[in-house]
């Protein structure tokens, strides 16, 4: 049973930062990507970033290009989430999701097949 542990949410005035991490119960290897969606109230669920772990290609949303930064840890199989010049339209709860099946675009919910259980991001 794979299991994405989410951690590092939280309240940051606009303009700030904060880094959400994102611990898979197995070798990150094992997964050929990660990613991170997010979904405000009312809103449907959004990719934020991509990376695949062989390459450490990376994809962004073009909303937060330049202010977001996916990276990897090998030897703690997590992946981080970078977030800086923080909106208000960037609140919503974060979500991590690995394991993508090749089908679609890298900010496809159905690419992945695991999903974390979420941490909420409020910028006010």
């Amino acid at each position: 049973h794979v299991q994405l542990v989410e951690s590092g949410g939280g309240s940051v005035q606009p303009g700030g930062s904060l880094r959400l991490s994102c611990e898979i119960s197995l070798y990150i290897y094992s997964t050929n990507c990660m990613g991170w969606f997010r979904q405000a109230p009312g809103k449907e669920r959004e990719g934020v970033a991509s990376i695949y772990t062989g390459s450490r290609r990376t994809y962004y949303a073009d909303s937060v290009k330049g202010r977001i930064t996916i990276s990897q840890d090998n030897a703690k199989n997590t992946v981080y989430l970078q977030m800086n010049s923080l909106k208000p339209e960037d609140s919503a709860a974060y979500y991590c999701a690995a394991d993508c099946r090749g089908r679609g675009a890298w900010y496809e919910l159905y690419e992945y097949k695991y999903w974390g259980q979420g941490t909420q991001v409020t910028v006010s």
